[in-house]
């Protein structure tokens, strides 16, 4: 199996980016890093926290500019974003002294970074997704937000949901295939909505990845070897990002947790390293080998970024092997 050549590049380094459980969403040039934890169950802070990847990945190790906001959501962990257009968008998490999901009612927390301006959107539908953790969102690029999965109050959950918005409107759609996880990882590229990877409660999801057309509102899954060797081993906490390669368009999942810790959310369990590049028009897997990697870690967070032309991969932080929040920011191109 041909492998897919990529170059890693370490943007930066800093105190403010030592998280683990947080989000991170590009605009433009500019990726927003916010929640996050650097001890148990403890959320960091509230604050904004802005890389600006085209002067970092000219002059690496380059400053992270940190900004409170006002009027914007409280501090968490495990909330879940996605940037579409000129705006980034969040839901829910888990927060305050009992770290229970955060209610807001169905509502979107809107970032625009060109204003430095929090809005609270209230959705007009009745029905609207129940609060949660470790749950995965993403976006169409037009119009549409898809939320899916995570860990409510107790259990966890298999439900997707699509917000509309134009009409500011939550609809319920077709479960996604069981079983119901948290840690999942979801993309949206070439139409489809694709899911692979999580945590049922008992062992890491792998070997298959789910494919939901919103025009049908069904799902079906395709199967593949998890042995790490023609295929992504069985993970979670990790990220599944849409991107071009040499002209073609791939699913990347990177990184996670393969063995949960015994210690549960107090420790680390088993740290991946291993980046894969699955190709929309083949239906196959191949690894992507790079020089000068990132160490290995699970519980960060990821997204793609349009530099000179070309996509790219940033990814900032998250959980090592040693139980230690990573500080770092990476970029990954092709």
């Amino acid at each position: 199996m041909a492998s897919i050549s990529g170059t890693w590049t370490k943007l930066a380094a800093a105190e403010q980016l030592q998280r683990s459980s947080h989000t991170v969403s590009a605009v433009g040039s500019s990726l927003y890093v916010f929640g996050g934890e650097l001890k148990p169950r403890q959320p960091k802070d509230n604050d904004v926290h802005v890389v600006d990847i085209d002067a970092a990945s000219k002059k690496p190790t380059a400053k992270v500019a940190s900004h409170q906001y006002r009027d914007g959501p409280s501090a968490r962990v495990g909330s879940a974003s996605t940037g579409l257009g000129s705006k980034v968008y969040f839901f829910s998490g888990r927060g305050g002294e009992a770290m229970a999901p955060v209610d807001e009612e169905g509502h979107l927390w809107e970032l625009e970074p060109s204003t430095s301006r929090w809005t609270l959107l209230a959705p007009l539908s009745d029905a609207h997704p129940a609060a949660r953790s470790y749950h995965a969102m993403t976006s169409d690029g037009k119009d549409t937000i898809f939320l899916h999965a995570g860990c409510p109050e107790q259990g966890r959950l298999g439900d997707l949901w699509s917000f509309d918005l134009a009409t500011k409107q939550w609809r319920e759609r077709k479960a996604a295939p069981e079983p119901q996880r948290g840690g999942t990882s979801i993309a949206f590229t070439a139409g489809k909505l694709y899911r692979m990877g999580g945590f049922d409660g008992k062992t890491e999801q792998g070997g298959s990845l789910d494919i939901y057309d919103p025009n049908t509102d069904d799902w079906s899954t395709l199967h593949y070897n998890a042995d790490g060797k023609s295929g992504p081993g069985a993970r979670s906490v990790a990220a599944l990002l849409p991107i071009a390669i040499d002209g073609k368009q791939h699913l990347v999942s990177m990184f996670g947790e393969s063995d949960p810790s015994s210690l549960g959310h107090q420790g680390a369990g088993n740290m991946l390293g291993d980046v894969w590049a699955w190709s929309i028009d083949d239906e196959m897997w191949r690894p992507i080998c790079a020089s000068n990697m990132p160490a290995p870690r699970g519980w960060f967070d990821a997204d793609v970024v349009t530099l000179d032309g070309k996509q790219s991969i940033v990814v900032v932080g998250g959980l090592a092997h040693s139980n230690d929040r990573l500080d770092d920011a990476w970029l990954l191109s092709f």
